[in-house]
């Protein structure tokens, strides 16, 4: 792999990532134009490290957040009445430092928002684990196939395109809804269905405020990418590392820029109900894909 080749995919991953456009579908796509083996150990090492890329970005815009939450969360171990609490339908937190802020840290129902949001995360993570254990090898083998893929975005299209029935949802997450946010992630581990589409999509289905399922979707996010790139960290070492050092930082960097600058755009154009936009886009690939591949 070239260091241009890892530039383009490391951009394919960071915006796919978050943009709803599904970032396995676009890797699957973008690997099979640029000729790229994708069953090759040096992929595997590649896909190890633009994960990684995309896991700084979240951290990167959400770091106030997810430190106030860590705090939090240390602070009420002794204390489960507010962790039943929390275990309630309501706002989730929202720190000081984040664009779309609804109350200062001191404003926000002290810990229990905080508190709920990483519960709401947790919950999210079970559907999205059981389907992968059940799932991993047809899931796997779907990645070869870049016909399916192209139907497959077609699909996330439209999923986009019918947020437009909701066109104002103001609600609050609760455990419920969470647990169909998490089964919405475990059909996203289909290349070709974005995940960040699939889960903000569901939400507003659910009357969840826009705002707060934009950053439920990155936030929840963050956990699903550090177990995936341990997951592959551990088949790299197994097979070994061939990719150049310059590719992999190449596509690391470009993967962190790329997603943090992913993370702030759908922040916005969700909040300007602009999700048909990338309907449109995903109509089109999938269409041209499923014509010319």
């Amino acid at each position: 792999m070239s260091w241009w080749q890892a530039a383009v995919l490391g951009l394919v991953q960071g915006l796919a990532e978050f943009l709803p456009i599904s970032s396995s579908g676009h890797l699957v796509l973008g690997e099979y134009v640029l000729g790229l083996d994708t069953a090759g150990a040096g992929d595997i090492t590649f896909e190890v490290f633009v994960h990684f890329g995309t896991a700084l970005s979240i951290l990167t815009v959400y770091r106030a957040r997810i430190g106030r939450i860590l705090r939090d969360a240390v602070g009420a171990l002794a204390r489960p009445a507010l962790w039943a609490e929390a275990f309630q339908a309501g706002r989730i937190e929202r720190a000081r430092g984040d664009e779309l802020s609804y109350d200062a840290p001191e404003a926000s129902g002290g810990p229990v928002p905080s508190l709920r949001l990483a519960l709401y995360v947790l919950v999210t993570m079970v559907p999205t684990f059981i389907g992968y254990l059940l799932f991993e090898e047809p899931l796997e083998a779907l990645f070869g196939d870049p016909r399916f893929v192209c139907g497959a975005l077609i699909v996330t299209g439209v999923l986009l395109l019918l947020t437009r029935l909701r066109p104002d949802p103001d609600g609050m997450l609760s455990p419920g809804k969470a647990v169909l946010v998490g089964i919405a992630q475990t059909c996203a581990l289909i290349p070709g269905i974005s995940r960040s589409g699939s889960t903000i999509c569901t939400a507003i289905y659910l009357n969840v405020d826009r705002k707060e399922a934009a950053d439920f979707s990155f936030l929840m996010l963050l956990p699903v990418v550090l177990g995936a790139t341990l997951l592959k960290t551990l088949d790299m070492l197994e097979v070994g590392m061939t990719t150049g050092v310059v590719p992999l930082a190449v596509g690391t960097l470009v993967a962190f820029v790329s997603g943090v600058f992913a993370i702030r755009a759908v922040q916005v154009l969700v909040q300007r109900q602009s999700l048909q936009y990338f309907a449109y886009y995903c109509f089109t690939v999938g269409g041209l894909g499923l014509v010319f591949i």
